[in-house]
């Protein structure tokens, strides 16, 4: 792939809450599974902070059980999601947005990886209005 294909290629980061949209298939979910499908033909790239994977886990784990939060962290093992580390410069990164902000610290990771990998931030959650001047964002329709 050269330099200019690189380039074209549309970069996602994915919360905790469009991963669980995706999971439960609640609203929003179709546009989630086109981004799956879109990284797996190559068409796109996905990204998650491993803070937001956590997020996602102890969520799962809170509602049903360790057992079925380890079934999820496999499932995500197998979906075409870069999971980026939490290292100083995203973490630093993170740490500035939520000075500004006051969004929840795991919501600073996504914001600050989508900055980071220049794309753009998946997320139904409201609280990412207080950071559309930041990150372009891509909306999930509410939950009913």
């Amino acid at each position: 792939m050269n330099e200019n294909s690189e380039k074209q290629i549309k970069r996602y980061v994915l919360d905790s809450y469009a991963i669980l949209a995706y999971l439960k298939e609640e609203t929003g979910y179709e546009i989630v599974l086109n981004r799956i499908e879109e990284a797996n033909e190559g068409k796109s790239k996905l990204f998650m902070s491993v803070l937001n994977l956590g997020e996602v886990l102890y969520i799962v784990e809170r509602e049903r059980g360790l057992f079925k939060a380890q079934e999820v962290l496999a499932l995500i093992d197998e979906l075409p999601i870069i999971i980026e580390p939490a290292d100083r410069e995203l973490t630093l990164a993170a740490a500035h947005i939520k000075a500004q902000c006051s969004i929840g610290y795991a919501d600073c990771f996504a914001t600050a990886l989508a900055q980071q990998k220049k794309a753009v931030l998946i997320s139904g959650d409201p609280d990412f209005e207080k950071v559309a001047e930041m990150v372009a964002l891509e909306w999930l329709p509410q939950k009913a």
